[in-house]
């Protein structure tokens, strides 16, 4: 069942008089809903979403106000309810996105000429407590998904042999054990490499068969850090590198180390302890000064490595019950149907994963910039409040000390499909994380609780972001977009969804699943209902994703400092 706000806010897709609809042009009104053009999305905004493509001098119906558009009006766009003058509010999702810098009429689309970010003030005392309609998860409530059940009980989505450098200057080892263990375990074929062999009149290399069918791939990890930074930025890429080591769904893992950097093997050992002092898994230390020859400790490496693929091996997957996910939600490439497509779609799963005792994450602070006081109503204790407040605050400052603002997030293409200020991309991209109470903040690097919401702190940045979703433990990442994107992980599936059907033909060998029909008229719930079924088949790794697919590994973990 839908809950009340979203009823209210799609309304329009699904019933023949819903309060926020209307219909542009010259001629009568359309008969068929799916026909409808704009968007009011709450009965307090001043700004309605142009859904198809609006022209100057078209006619614009809503809850029987007429409106003439003194502009055209792109789809994703946004226009002028009624007159706002110079300093005047603009509202969208029911809150404010922004002030006007330029009187505007009615009907005119707003732009980055007329229109500037803006959030209202926040205060603690002002917080009332929250109240919250669960959704009906009775059909959910004896589903399972197949996962991997580790000797501690935790459960993971896939059974990977981690292979990690704790400095770059090892980064080139790591991908080298990586290379030569895929290929003949029968992991990963090189479509460039045979496509090439082909022009050349070459023919393409076989997979060999894979002896260990339970492992399902080794991934490498690299990254710019372990050295010449603060020993603050050392010492939360060790704690990344724990997180990961210690996720569920890592079997074990090789480690590459210099000798001399900053992110010594002492330290990372100290932050897998952190993590978790039961930690047992298989951990293959290699340290390279220690070695005379490369050649003799990458030799060591795999022999060592293979050692332990027997045991990793013996892992099956089972049935396990739906509160067993932990889902990280993340938007990249946003446009301006993210807000009312995409982004609720995976809220709504967010919600109903909570309720049947998961977890989940939302991430990218500077995305939640202009909805801070629904952030704070959300929060069950009086120090997640006062956290959440001060690490956006913490946020902000040190932008400010490099002459920018956290509020200097939309980027050009964000522009371009409608996201004017950042208020207008936070109060759409907060929808991914539905409308349960938050359980828990949390700091880059830090685990999130089995169950329940959690705000997680991260930048906007797409690869950031998701890498410090997985460290705080997440299983499954949904990940909307309007553009597209490439973004992937090394040890979680990261399924993209797209806002709109356009991007999703376009890019078919990026998207995973299409929140077009939104727009077209598809009930929230039912497409809520299609993306759990894929989360439930990615996640008993029925369903590969198009990241995995593709080779989409991305890490890269957040300097907060300076390079030295």
């Amino acid at each position: 069942m839908e809950s009340r706000a979203y009823r209210s806010a799609f309304l329009f897709l699904c019933a023949p008089r819903g309060m926020s609809v209307g219909h542009a042009g010259r001629g009568p009104r359309p008969k068929d809903s799916a026909m409808q053009k704009i968007l009011r999305i709450d009965p307090k905004d001043n700004l309605i979403v142009a859904l198809r493509d609006l022209a100057q001098g078209d006619i614009i119906e809503n809850d029987g106000q007429r409106i003439q558009l003194v502009t055209d009006v792109p789809a994703k766009h946004k226009f002028t309810r009624e007159p706002v003058p110079v300093g005047g509010i603009v509202t969208l999702y029911g809150v404010p996105v922004g002030k006007a810098v330029a009187p505007l009429q009615s009907g005119e689309r707003i732009t980055v000429d007329n229109v500037v970010h803006y959030a209202a003030e926040v205060d603690l005392s002002d917080a009332v407590p929250y109240m919250w309609k669960a959704p009906d998860v009775s059909r959910w409530a004896n589903r399972t998904f197949d996962g991997v059940i580790r000797p501690d009980g935790r459960v993971g989505t896939a059974n990977y042999w981690l292979i990690i450098p704790l400095v770059f200057c090892e980064n080139r080892n790591a991908l080298k054990l990586r290379d030569a263990l895929e290929r003949t375990l029968g992991y990963a074929g090189d479509h460039l490499a045979d496509f090439a062999r082909s022009l050349v009149g070459g023919t393409g290399c076989a997979l060999a068969p894979r002896p260990f069918p339970h492992i399902d791939g080794i991934r490498a990890i690299t990254h710019n850090g372990g050295c010449g930074g603060t020993a603050q930025d050392a010492w939360t890429l060790c704690r990344m590198l724990a997180a990961y080591a210690d996720h569920p769904n890592v079997a074990g893992l090789t480690v590459f180390s210099l000798g001399c950097e900053k992110a010594q093997i002492g330290l990372f050992q100290e932050a897998l302890r952190e993590r978790n002092l039961g930690f047992d898994k298989p951990c293959i230390l290699l340290r390279q000064q220690d070695w005379s020859s490369e050649v003799k400790m990458m030799e060591e490496a795999v022999r060592k490595t293979l050692a332990h693929f027997k045991n990793a091996d013996l892992v099956e997957r089972r049935p396990v019950p739906l509160s067993k996910l932990k889902l990280g939600v993340k938007c990249g490439g946003s446009d301006g149907f993210s807000g009312i497509s995409a982004n609720p779609v995976i809220g709504e799963v967010s919600d109903r994963v909570v309720t049947l005792g998961g977890g989940s994450s939302l991430a990218e602070f500077p995305e939640l910039c202009g909805v801070e006081a629904n952030m704070i109503s959300r929060c069950i204790r009086k120090e997640d409040k006062a956290r959440f407040l001060e690490l956006m605050r913490r946020y902000e400052a040190a932008a400010n000390a490099c002459g920018a603002s956290i509020s200097d997030n939309p980027s050009p293409g964000n522009i371009h499909d409608g996201l004017i200020t950042d208020a207008i991309k936070s109060a759409g991209a907060a929808k991914k994380g539905g409308k349960a109470p938050i359980s828990a903040v949390l700091d880059y690097a830090e685990p999130m609780p089995d169950s329940g919401l959690s705000l997680v702190c991260t930048p906007g940045n797409d690869v950031e972001a998701v890498t410090g979703l997985v460290a705080a433990g997440v299983n499954v990442v949904l990940f909307s977009t309007g553009l597209g994107t490439p973004t992937g992980n090394p040890i979680v599936p990261v399924i993209k969804v797209a806002t709109n059907t356009a991007v999703a033909e376009r890019l078919s060998d990026l998207i995973d699943f299409d929140c077009g029909p939104i727009i077209d008229g598809e009930p929230i719930a039912a497409a809520a209902d299609r993306l759990l079924e894929k989360v439930l088949d990615t996640a008993s790794g029925r369903y590969s994703t198009k990241a995995d697919r593709l080779g989409q590994h991305d890490f890269l973990f957040w300097k907060r400092e300076v390079s030295l």
